[in-house]
């Protein structure tokens, strides 16, 4: 018996049984509609995020992909999946934001910080070259004596801030921002605290979404 697929086959059956049911009406309606996502979530392949859970959204909203690491290549570096689902994106579906989506304990990012790793995954460690400035712009920042939760976090926020570059270079983002119909942001997601830090409109500093009661405070990157 093949274990993953029978935990996989309790979840359908649990989702058959207890969430569609509670949900129905709006699962025919999207089925029954062409989708109208308002936002492209670009985030890590990492197994312990859920933007959709994250985001509170319901089946429509929001348009994923997800990838190592939460790279986007600059426009003509790699043109790919990345590139293809950023255009369908922007261009067929009109959504008006765009994310991307870092988080905690990016393996990843410790890859870039230990590259000896990665020897026995080449394709994994020529797909991290598209984080390699990030790398530089964080060790040029590093302070003396750093703690390597510090770097790692460093590390983590200046990969999203590269990938936005990267995003603005894509004609279909570019177009659209200059028409001012598309927006963008970067996130950071503590997956032990359930917190998420975001940078917009331009600035470098992650400022954390807060519930009523709670203090932001922003953090430089």
């Amino acid at each position: 018996m093949d274990a993953a697929l029978e935990e996989l086959k309790a979840g359908i059956r649990q989702f058959r049984s207890e969430v569609y049911p509670e949900n129905k009406e709006a699962y025919l309606k999207a089925g029954s509609e062409p989708q109208r996502p308002h936002a492209l979530i670009i985030t890590c392949a990492d197994s312990r995020i859920d933007p959709e859970l994250i985001t509170q959204s319901k089946p429509g909203d929001v348009f994923v992909t997800r990838n190592i690491g939460n790279l986007v290549p600059a426009y003509g570096e790699m043109l790919g999946g990345v590139s293809a689902v950023i255009e369908y994106a922007v261009s067929a579906l009109k959504v008006q934001h765009v994310v991307i989506c870092g988080h905690s304990d990016c393996g990843a990012m410790k890859g870039l910080l230990n590259p000896k790793g990665l020897e026995t995954m080449p394709t994994v460690k020529s797909w991290l070259t598209n984080a390699h400035a990030a790398l530089s712009v964080a060790s040029s920042l590093a302070e003396p004596d750093e703690t390597p939760s510090n770097v790692l976090r460093r590390l983590t926020e200046e990969n999203v801030l590269l990938q936005m570059q990267h995003l603005r270079t894509h004609p279909s983002v570019a177009g659209a921002m200059a028409r001012e119909e598309l927006t963008i942001s970067g996130w950071v997601y503590d997956i032990g605290k359930g917190e998420v830090r975001i940078s917009e409109d331009g600035g470098r500093v992650f400022v954390p979404v807060t519930t009523k009661g709670e203090h932001a405070k922003g953090e430089p990157a």
